[in-house]
């Protein structure tokens, strides 16, 4: 699929489906809408009557236009409020664009929007994003995939002329996601801690990323016992994935990303019993996979930024190897860990993570993970959790989300509430009481990072769609993957 910024008027364009966005307070059709009205033959007024068309954001109605028309087909698509007009709603209303346009066959569609905040280079990004992910569909295990290949082979931009560079970084940006929603999405028999690790290496061969790919033994050799002791029970080799991408010249900065990499949670000994959504564990690399999808874009925008990307992947498994409850553990930095429940594994992954990520030496340090329900229960599914002590990482991170179309919500870092993690036999437990598990799993992990701003983002929730949401189809969403990028940018 071709999609170009171009200056060709809508009143001038030609192909299959010319799609056009109105406000709820602009219905009414007037200037060059008008003329478009009269050039179709009164069909924009006729469809907005009949379907009584609101323009509510997201809506959608279409309509052929005629035989001899130089366009087939108009599409109507809804902005909601001007007052509430936000670079998201590009994003989503392309999205819903797309997915009409898909259903229409469209070979060739035109697209016409309004410019958010006087931003043509952030305008054509966000609404090539909306395209590129809503036609994305992950048929890789179907024999007979019943979505077909989508139609559409060429899309324009109109009124937004030499966006050419934007559209491409939006390109580059949507590899990353895709990639993280199709590791997220895979089964645990496909994306395990060796395919992690060569996942890793392909990226890193193919755009020029340093690769360190630890075995058990280096894992050893440094102390790791808090994620070496999850990964005891599993057949498979556990992998600490270390990419890094470094620019020309000096770095303007230097910057470490963390993504928890389980490829599978069974639980372990305090297994998850029928209800608890064990069926779903594959997901509990999301962290990871955005982690891996964001040195894919990273890799290819080229910041003048360093960035480290790692995860400790592994399986969380039982068996006669596995760690038990009340077992102590003792993670790099030398604490000393109980752990009075195997199925809060994450935690201990991340806590050696973190520990390496520190040693690097570096400005700031991010890391995701599906880490806790709790957080989905404060929440909700859309909205992520972020929690820093860290003020000035936390604003940047809101502020690049925010561009990024991906919800977070700050979270308190309750202090008093590390009582709850106390041990009478080691310094911590990896579990809490369960009133504010988020807030007290974020604090086991404060633990882990001794002076390096820092902020941790609970992405429990958003890892996943059940139904078809904004940009997002139903499955694995590639959450994180945008923000970290804007965030590394900025």
């Amino acid at each position: 699929m071709d999609i170009r910024a171009t200056d060709t008027a809508r009143l001038d364009w030609t192909g299959d489906g010319l799609a056009i966005g109105l406000f709820e307070d602009g219905v009414e059709l007037t200037g060059d809408l008008a003329q478009l009205n009269e050039k179709f033959g009164g069909i924009l007024q006729e469809l907005i009557a009949e379907t009584e068309f609101k323009a509510k954001e997201g809506s959608t109605a279409s309509s052929r236009i005629g035989v001899n028309s130089p366009v087939r087909k108009i599409i109507l698509v809804g902005l909601g409020k001007s007052e509430a007009f936000k670079l998201n709603t590009l994003r989503r209303v392309a999205a819903s664009i797309a997915r009409v346009a898909k259903k229409e066959k469209c070979k060739t569609l035109g697209i016409s929007l309004p410019v958010w905040n006087e931003d043509p280079a952030q305008t054509t990004s966000a609404i090539a994003e909306g395209i590129l992910l809503a036609l994305h569909q992950d048929n890789r295990f179907k024999s007979d995939p019943e979505d077909k290949p989508p139609q559409i082979e060429q899309v324009d931009l109109l009124g937004l002329p030499g966006e050419d560079e934007a559209i491409s970084r939006a390109q580059k940006i949507s590899t990353g996601v895709i990639l993280a929603r199709e590791l997220v999405a895979a089964p645990a028999n496909e994306v395990t801690p060796v395919t992690m690790a060569e996942t890793a290496q392909a990226i890193a061969s193919e755009f020029g990323l340093a690769a360190e790919i630890l075995e058990r033994e280096d894992c050893e050799k440094l102390g790791m016992g808090a994620f070496l002791g999850v990964a005891q029970a599993s057949d498979l080799p556990p992998k600490f994935i270390h990419l890094t991408y470094k620019p020309e010249g000096t770095p303007r900065r230097k910057l470490a990303i963390v993504g928890k990499g389980l490829t599978f949670d069974s639980g372990g000994l305090n297994i998850k019993g029928a209800g608890s959504g064990i069926e779903t564990m594959k997901m509990d690399m999301g962290g990871a996979a955005a982690t891996l999808g964001a040195a894919k874009a990273i890799a290819q925008l080229k910041p003048d930024v360093e960035v480290h990307f790692i995860t400790a992947a592994t399986e969380n498994m039982i068996g006669g190897r596995a760690m038990h409850p009340g077992d102590i553990l003792k993670a790099s930095n030398g604490k000393t860990i109980e752990v009075n429940n195997t199925d809060a594994e994450g935690r201990l992954t991340l806590a050696d993570a973190l520990v390496f990520a520190e040693k690097l030496g570096v400005d700031a340090i991010i890391d995701l993970a599906t880490l806790t329900g709790a957080c989905v229960i404060a929440l909700g599914d859309d909205i992520a959790g972020l929690w820093s002590p860290d003020d000035s990482v936390a604003n940047q991170l809101l502020a690049a989300s925010e561009l990024a179309g991906e919800k977070m919500w700050r979270m308190p870092l309750e202090e008093k509430y590390f009582d709850g993690l106390k041990s009478p036999i080691a310094d911590m437990k990896n579990t809490g009481p369960r009133p504010g598990g988020a807030i007290t799993a974020a604090l086991f992990l404060k633990q882990y990072v001794k002076e390096t701003p820092w902020a941790h983002l609970d992405i429990a929730g958003p890892v996943w769609a059940d139904k078809e949401n904004g940009v997002n189809n139903s499955g694995a969403t590639g959450y994180g993957v945008r923000t970290l990028v804007n965030w590394v940018m900025s």
